[in-house]
Formats: structure tokens, sequence, C-alpha cells
């Protein structure tokens, strides 16, 4: 098991990111909420991280904090039907505090809004996290997170940078190429040219 990597990120995309660690590249998928957090390239980075093993592969998982992975794990350890994939999905498609909120809540509408996650999907996510979450939370294992994440900004470019970088995150989420293209579209349309990468999946993966 691989706890966590640190190392210089060489490489960075909506939601994959490459670690050089002592001479060797880790290529790590991340979702959009580790994303936006990460330093430009050439820095010193941590990730944390878990390794999922396949017949036909071996997928490294990774995320800014701590907070991020817990719930990735309940996810996909403790709801049937979600996978590592559709994981990633919600990370990406709702912050953490929203999500804990909906499920304390059975808010099941604004689950579903996320890609993939259609009504019975959101409500079996809400009876089969809604007592998990509520003792990571009373103690503090979901909620760990690291400090440094805060004051750490994502880099935008240009409008057209953006959604070329958007298309390929949800590509890389499973979307079909025009399906992501008209989507990312619309949200730019949405939110104006000078959206940033982030708001644009956040707002297609909802629509």
């Amino acid at each position: 098991m691989i706890a966590f990597l640190r190392g210089t990120l060489v490489e960075l995309l909506p939601t994959i990111a490459v670690i050089d660690v002592q001479g060797v590249g880790y290529e790590v998928l991340i979702p959009l909420s580790s994303s936006v957090k990460l330093k430009e390239l050439g820095k010193e980075i941590k990730l944390y991280t878990q390794l999922i093993v396949r017949e036909d592969a071996m997928t490294l998982y990774g995320f800014v904090t701590l907070k991020e992975k817990e719930l990735f794990s309940l996810l996909i350890n403790s709801v049937s039907g979600i996978g590592p994939k559709m994981a990633l999905n919600i990370l990406s498609g709702m912050s953490i505090d929203a999500f804990q909120t909906a499920v304390a809540s059975d808010d099941s509408k604004s689950l579903s809004m996320i890609s993939g996650i259609g009504k019975k999907t959101a409500a079996r996510i809400i009876v089969e996290l809604k007592d998990k979450i509520s003792v990571s939370l009373s103690e503090g294992r979901i909620d760990s997170g690291n400090p440094d994440s805060g004051n750490i900004s994502c880099t935008t470019g240009t409008s057209n940078q953006s959604l070329n970088d958007a298309v390929a995150a949800l590509l890389t989420l499973g979307f079909k190429q025009p399906e992501a293209l008209n989507s990312v579209r619309a949200a730019q349309t949405m939110l104006g040219p000078n959206a940033k990468t982030e708001d644009l999946i956040r707002a297609s993966l909802k629509k």
C-alpha cells in the first residue's frame, strides 16, 4: 500500500498529476477538488494515495487532503455500485462539505445532479453513508486535512485553454468527446469566457 507520495509536480491536468519521486514518475488520478489546490509545476507536493489493483490494471488515486481520501474510500467500500471513477466524479462535482450536508439532510436531488448519479444511486448513497459519515465526523477522521491547502490557487490561462482542459477532464471521467465538448461549451456560455477550468468542469458535471 502506498500511503502517500512526496515529490516534484512535473505535469498537471484537471484530473491527472505526474509526480517525480527520486527519478520515478508516478501518474496519479486526482479529483478536481485536489487539482485546484496544487502548486505550480516544479514545486514539491504531497498527495495521500490509494492504490486500486484490478486484473488488468494498477491505478493510483491521489488526494491533497486526508478528508478527500477518506471520503473516496467510504464511497468505494461502503456504497454498492460506486467504483473509483464514480467516486472521483462525486469529489469533482460537489464539495465535501456540500456532499456531507446532502447526505445528512436526505437531499438526493442535489446528489443526483452529479454526472453519473441517478436518483436511485443518490438514495442508496444516503442510506449507506448517513450513519458512517456522522461517525467519521464525530471522531474527526473525515475532517482532517492539509493545513496548506487553503491558500493555493489554480492557474487559469486563456479561455481556450480552460475549455480544452475542462474537456480533457471530462474525457478522463468517462464522457465521450462530443458530449464533453458540448457540455463545456454550454457551461462557458453560462459562466462567461473567463471562467476557470474547475468552474467549467463543475458546471458541466451538474448538467
